[in-house]
């Protein structure tokens, strides 16, 4: 069991822990269970409450009694009793489930709404009847007043099939292209159905006519909302008998008034996924909505969030076991996820042990889920060596720095520093060594720790024991004195490093204004002996004057370290590089051979490579010096232009023209 505080609100996560194969023997068992801590905090509230592969559908009877899920692979149907706390039956069926639905009040009449466009009955002894729909399906809800099955999916019909008579009915004829979602208010049985372009079409099933047609895509966008595409329905849920909660495919969730066409209020899950699933918590006015990644509990009124639970894997559907604050997700995983949260009500009435044991957990608090988890910065990964590790599940990005197993951490450290625990074990020597020759005589010492900050300490107090100023508070303790500061001058982790960037660019500030305060206490000290003058009109006092020129002085020493910091890093990238220089040159150069070639000697490559780089004129000369150039008196070949630009005044004229800018081009053959 994993316990987490969310916003002020405990989860306990039911199904967390290890999970122990079947095939394994009792004694086996028993004896992992005395030797594995997390086996040992396990709870097994149903047994074997899991699927082979993947849950994609889960709900509750209404009695409450037994629990059924749809998963893969193979496709089948689980039902769990939960007077037994274990599995009563199983049912493997021909195709993969959408979706199903509750008929009775137990688990004996079950109707199942497959990939495939089939449509298939389940009575109390197993399978009873199987037919089609035109389409495929995506949802459908069930009219108990006439019987009627309502189908909706990738078409613009309303597929109607009655139960009572065994027959389809004239189907609802709309104006969208696809519908997603469908839903029936159990209070005056208006059918609901979310269309594909963002709009919900209101049916009243006595009429067969459409009553109201509402665009909840328009309304889905608000200021700082941002949207990709279009808002089209995901998710539809009544609320007593005027209330409606409208989910979109870009993670949007709208409250409705029915009296109204505008939203009474719009909450974003700020992941942009579909909104999967719906509920409303009559006792505490909250609404559940659920996209794959989290499922968000929050107020109805103001939209404040309330809690919220994140499972490690991506959630198909939600189911909230009524009256209670039990919690069953089916997850792209093949344990389903059980949360027990006491802040929404009791447990149910087949676990009302839970409340005795969430009771003791509260009274004796024990370690949080963070305290088997390390954080460490990127700077703390580099000294160890883990930087290739981001972006992997072994890292958890939070805030500037990551999460990480506290385990993985200590082995880590112990193969990267194999001498820590000796350095620890003779550091607590010392410190123990110290603290017992504190009970001796004590003469009056610096302490081995920021030495220099001690001596100005000193200096102040002493200046204003001499001064003995009568402005300044009475009975105020140097920080050497006071205990809350001591570990400052015995640690060595809190040495000043006089040498780092941000001390250097500090330090003018803090002299100046250490000068500072060394000259009000004179200037205090001499006005207790001397009469206050009257300053005259017009003139600056002196304290202004002496507070700019400090001011000007702190700054250009600002600077003066700015350049000196900026030279230094420069010489630094400049050895660096150097050193780079050198080891590229010591480094091994190799040579290709290519086909065709004879390898004589390195310094041949490097004349072919130096050649290379030569013009065309520079090789040709080469060439002709050495008689491997035979150049034949073509009419084509053996000629040469050059170009040349000549200078000439604008008052002159070459070869009868007139004056221009002052070029010309004269070509020479």
């Amino acid at each position: 069991m994993q316990v987490s505080s969310i916003n002020n609100v405990k989860i306990y996560n039911l199904s967390h822990g290890k999970s122990l194969p079947e095939w394994l023997s009792d004694r086996k068992k028993r004896a992992l269970q005395k030797r594995d801590v997390d086996v040992q905090r396990r709870i097994e509230l149903i047994q074997d409450f899991d699927m082979p592969t993947v849950c994609t559908a889960i709900k509750v009877s209404r009695d409450g009694q037994y629990i059924l899920a749809a998963g893969t692979y193979k496709p089948r149907i689980r039902c769990y009793d939960t007077c037994q706390l274990s599995l009563k039956f199983e049912r493997c069926l021909d195709s993969d489930v959408v979706t199903f639905d509750i008929l009775s009040d137990d688990y004996s009449k079950l109707v199942f709404l497959h990939i495939d466009r089939y449509v298939e009955f389940h009575s109390q002894h197993g399978h009873y009847y199987k037919t089609r729909i035109p389409k495929f399906g995506r949802d459908f809800s069930y009219h108990y007043p006439s019987c009627d099955l309502y189908f909706v999916g990738a078409s613009s019909e309303i597929y109607r099939l009655n139960l009572e008579q065994g027959r389809f009915l004239n189907s609802l004829q709309t104006d969208a292209t696809q519908i997603n979602a469908c839903d029936i208010n159990p209070v005056h049985h208006l059918f609901a159905a979310g269309t594909l372009e963002g709009r919900v079409e209101c049916w009243d099933p006595r009429m067969r006519t459409r009553v109201a047609l509402l665009d909840c895509a328009l309304s889905s966008v608000t200021e700082g909302t941002e949207v990709e595409g279009l808002p089209s329905v995901s998710a539809l849920r009544f609320n007593s008998s005027l209330g409606m909660a409208v989910g979109t495919t870009t993670g949007q969730v709208l409250l409705y008034d029915l009296r109204s066409s505008h939203p009474l209020l719009v909450k974003d899950h700020y992941y942009g996924l579909p909104i999967h699933s719906l509920h409303f918590h009559e006792q505490l006015d909250l609404v559940l909505s659920a996209d794959s990644k989290i499922i968000k509990m929050w107020h109805r009124d103001n939209g404040k969030i309330f809690s919220s639970i994140e499972p490690p894997t991506n959630i198909n559907d939600v189911c909230v076991c009524p009256g209670s604050g039990m919690i069953f997700t089916a997850n792209e995983d093949p344990k389903m996820s059980t949360f027990y949260i006491p802040a929404l009500g009791p447990a149910p009435r087949w676990c009302s042990f839970l409340d005795n044991l969430t009771e003791e957990l509260e009274e004796n608090p024990e370690s949080t889920v963070y305290d088997d988890y390390k954080f460490v910065t990127r700077k703390d990964l580099e000294t160890l060596g883990l930087t290739h590790l981001i972006g992997s599940p072994l890292l958890r990005a939070y805030m500037h720095g990551f999460f990480m197993d506290i385990r993985l951490y200590h082995k880590v450290k112990t193969m990267a520093n194999p001498f820590a625990y000796e350095e620890y074990r003779k550091e607590k020597i010392r410190q123990k060594i110290e603290e017992s020759r504190v009970q001796r005589v004590q003469l009056k010492k610096l302490p081995k720790v920021n030495k220099e900050l001690a001596i100005k300490l000193m200096e102040e107090v002493e200046d204003e024991d001499a001064l003995s100023v009568k402005k300044t508070k009475k009975g105020t303790t140097s920080i050497l004195r006071d205990d809350r500061f001591k570990v400052m001058f015995e640690n060595p982790d809190y040495q000043v490093d006089e040498q780092s960037e941000e001390f250097r660019l500090l330090n003018p500030i803090v002299s100046k204004v250490g000068q500072k305060r060394r000259k009000q206490l004179q200037r205090l000290a001499e006005q207790d002996g001397d009469d206050e003058e009257e300053e005259v009109e017009g003139r600056a006092s002196s304290e202004e004057e002496e507070s700019s020129d400090d001011d000007k002085s702190w700054v250009e020493e600002v600077r003066v370290q700015r350049r000196l910091l900026w030279a230094e890093n420069n010489a630094r990238r400049f050895k660096e590089r150097k050193q780079e220089d050198r080891d590229a040159r010591l480094r091994p150069r190799f040579y290709q051979i290519k086909d065709g070639e004879e390898f004589r000697s390195f310094g041949d490559v490097a004349r072919k490579q130096k050649m290379q780089k030569a013009s065309l004129e520079q090789r040709v000369k080469r060439e002709e010096s050495l008689g491997m150039l035979d150049l034949a008196d073509t009419a084509v070949g053996s000629k040469q232009l050059t170009f040349t630009l000549k200078k000439v005044s604008r008052s002159s004229a070459i070869m009868g023209c007139r004056p221009c800018s002052g070029k010309c081009l004269i070509i020479m053959v």
